[in-house]
């Protein structure tokens, strides 16, 4: 533990900022399942709904830098190409 007062401060921020990135990491996470399950159920009206509201979500969490930009766009790219690619 931190001795000086400015540290413990700091410890403390630490913690309730990664339970905070944590959560939305945990939304990411939901938000690109919730869009591969739309897709391997096969209705793409329904993939294609979940595919715009996951992408709301992926783009305001590397707004705040807790993914890279770059992996964001991987994610939407590859979910993209899944809701395109159904029959």
């Amino acid at each position: 533990m931190a001795n000086i007062a400015s540290a413990r401060k700091r410890a403390r921020q630490a913690v309730k900022q990664n339970a905070h990135n944590s959560s939305l990491r945990s939304r990411l996470r939901t938000a690109i399942k919730a869009v591969r399950k739309a897709v391997a159920t096969g209705d793409k009206a329904a993939a294609a709904a979940r595919f715009q509201a996951s992408t709301s979500v992926i783009d305001s969490i590397a707004d705040k830098n807790i993914i890279h930009k770059n992996a964001a766009a991987r994610h939407k790219s590859r979910l993209a190409a899944a809701v395109k690619g159904m029959a």
